[in-house]
């Protein structure tokens, strides 16, 4: 086990292939910038900003996914605005837990009935503070 999201297990076995790729993470500072007349503006550290996650998975039905109902396991996370610790290698990304912000599916393949063979979910996180 790679690790995990919620529901969502991040494997690679002999039977199954279900991990991510393009693994990026961005983190960032809230500043405040406060005009001063005739001079330069004067920066006020805020506080830390919330941190970014993104990634991609791929589902193949030859790598014992069902790609269709795996992106739709995404959709319904996204849609009921869950939060879940993200676990990578065995340790928790972050302090916090992470929602996702974003699903952007792709539906590369289909067989001849129209059954979605291979797809591939992008997806953002964000950090639930």
């Amino acid at each position: 086990m790679i690790g995990t999201f919620g529901e969502v297990v991040f494997l690679a076995s002999a039977d199954q292939i279900r991990t991510f790729e393009n693994f990026s993470r961005s983190t960032s500072a809230r500043w405040s910038l406060h005009d001063i007349h005739l001079r330069h503006p004067k920066p006020e550290y805020i506080g830390p900003g919330q941190d970014t996650i993104s990634f991609s998975m791929r589902f193949d039905v030859r790598y014992g996914m069902n790609p269709r109902s795996e992106m739709t396991k995404l959709l319904v996370m996204c849609r009921e605005g869950r939060a879940e610790t993200l676990i990578v290698g065995g340790l928790p990304m972050g302090v916090h837990k992470w929602y996702i912000d974003t699903v952007a599916q792709d539906w590369t393949f289909f067989d001849g009935a129209g059954r979605l063979l291979v797809g591939i979910a992008n997806l953002t996180l964000k950090e639930y503070v």
